[in-house]
């Protein structure tokens, strides 16, 4: 059975100093028992896929990294 992957919206807030965030997140909604090990995903150019379930972070649309307010 094949899931389509989801998309996450996040804030800047949302984002590390480094402009990552991680997967399995609870952003996601993900469940504990049904998660994968963590990994790092790099959001410095908007969007990052998760390599082991597929799901899309991206930057909600207006929000910037960094130094922008």
């Amino acid at each position: 059975m094949t899931t389509q992957a989801q998309a996450v919206e996040l804030l800047a807030k949302d984002v590390t100093p480094n402009g990552e965030t991680y997967c399995p997140n609870p952003k996601a909604g993900m469940k504990i028992w049904n998660t994968h090990p963590r990994v790092f995903l790099d959001l410095s150019h908007g969007e990052a896929k998760c390599p082991y379930c597929g799901t899309v972070y991206r930057l909600k649309a207006g929000e910037a990294l960094g130094h922008a307010h």
